[in-house]
């Protein structure tokens, strides 16, 4: 007789709680999905692509992605950088050492096989920095590079134009 008690007890229990509200703000546990339209459209899906989620930025060099695509060529050794915090960029890197000339070599070669090919790496300015202008091959596709050596550091600001392919 205790044994059926218990179990009566247990079982009115749990059929307390799973029909209890969910949550204190009345709105069911589960809402039933929305019904289709009738001209058939698809649904929207509720959860943002990666390049929707990526803004975009007016600068005096142009309109550019807040941030790199995952195919932007990887600088080895590089890590992100507070360096350009004040103005807007698409990524900044900073690599150890007074390797600006090494990098900036390096970085022509990738571009190119990126297709942003530059127009070679040039000679470096006055404070021994070098500026690489990338075009891509969709219309209006462009990027800029500025390769800065600063004590003891070498500093890579990208500029990567909203008219470039995202993936």
């Amino acid at each position: 007789m205790i044994r059926i008690l218990s179990s009566l007890i247990v079982s009115a229990t749990l059929l307390l709680v799973a029909c209890a509200p969910a949550a204190p703000s009345g709105t069911p546990a589960s809402a039933p999905p929305p019904a289709p339209s009738a001209a058939g459209s698809p649904a929207a899906s509720t959860v943002p692509s990666a390049a929707a989620e990526v803004g975009q930025t007016d600068t005096e060099w142009g309109r550019i992605w807040d941030t790199l695509p995952s195919s932007f060529p990887q600088i080895p050794g590089a890590r992100p950088s507070d360096e350009a915090a004040g103005s807007p960029v698409s990524a900044a890197f900073v690599i150890a050492g007074d390797v600006a000339r090494l990098v900036a070599a390096a970085l022509v070669t990738q571009l190119a096989t990126a297709g942003l090919p530059t127009a070679g790496l040039g000679t470096p300015l006055e404070d021994g920095s070098y500026t690489l202008d990338a075009t891509g091959s969709t219309g209006g596709c462009k990027a800029q590079l500025t390769i800065k050596p600063m004590g003891g550091e070498t500093f890579v600001t990208v500029l990567y134009g909203a008219a470039c392919p995202r993936d």
